[in-house]
C-alpha cells in the first residue's frame, strides 16, 4: 500500500448519458460489487483514457439486458490516496500473500478455489484475492482501509501490429473504494452528447 503518487490522476468512467448528466449534476457514483470485478468492490475508471471509457460504454450497449442505452463518458480527478498499486512490487507481494491465504482456506474447507474466466472477462478468482487483500488491510495498524486499486490490463485485443509486444486494449484500470477520493467530476470535451 503507498501514498506514493504526486499527484491527482484523470480517469474515465464509461455509463450510459442519464447516468452520466447525473453524475455531472452532483450525484454520487455507485460502486460495483459483483464477484467477479477484477480490481474488486469499487468505482472503476480508466486512467488518462477516455476513449476506454467510450468503447467500455459502447460494448455494454451490445450485451442482453443492458441499461445503457446512449454511451457516455465521464471524467474525474481522483487522488489515489492509500492505493493497492499493481504496479508496484510491494502491492504484487500483498496480492500474492492474499492469495496463498485465500488458497489454505479452500482447502481445508475443500470448497474449489474460484476460477478466473477469461472467455466472459469474469475475474472470479482476482476478485476474491483482491477482497481478501482489503480484509487484511483493514485489521492491520500498519496498512489500514485501502482507498483505491489500481491495475495494468495487457494482452486484450491482441497485438497492435503483426510481432508486436504492444498490445492493441492495454489500459490501466482504477477502482476507487473510496468516493472521498473522487475530488471532482467534469464533462469531456471530446464527448457530445446526441
Amino acid at each position: 500500500m503507498h501514498r506514493l503518487s504526486s499527484s491527482f490522476i484523470l480517469g474515465y468512467h464509461g455509463c450510459d448519458l442519464s447516468i452520466g448528466k447525473r453524475l455531472l449534476n452532483g450525484e454520487d457514483f455507485k460502486q460495483s460489487d459483483n464477484d467477479y470485478d477484477w480490481l474488486g468492490p469499487g468505482i472503476y475508471f480508466w486512467e488518462n483514457n477516455w476513449a476506454c471509457g467510450l468503447e467500455f460504454a459502447n460494448e455494454q450497449m451490445k450485451r442482453k439486458g443492458s441499461k445503457i442505452k446512449h454511451p457516455f463518458v465521464v471524467g474525474a480527478v481522483i487522488d489515489l490516496g492509500a492505493c493497492l498499486d499493481l504496479t508496484t512490487k510491494t502491492s504484487i507481494d500483498l496480492v500474492r500473500v492474499a492469495h496463498n491465504l485465500l488458497n489454505k482456506e479452500f482447502v481445508k474447507s475443500g470448497a474449489p478455489l474460484p476460477k478466473n474466466d477469461a472467455t466472459q472477462r469474469k475475474q472470479y478468482l482476482d476478485c476474491a484475492v483482491i477482497k481478501r487483500v482489503h480484509t487484511l488491510a483493514a485489521g492491520s495498524k500498519d496498512i489500514g482501509a485501502i482507498q483505491s486499486v489500481k491495475g495494468v490490463f495487457v494482452g486484450e485485443g491482441g497485438p497492435a501490429y503483426p510481432g508486436s509486444e504492444f498490445f492493441a486494449k492495454t489500459h490501466i484500470q482504477i477502482a476507487v473504494c473510496d468516493p472521498t477520493c473522487i475530488k471532482a467530476v467534469f464533462r469531456v470535451r471530446e464527448m457530445t452528447a446526441p
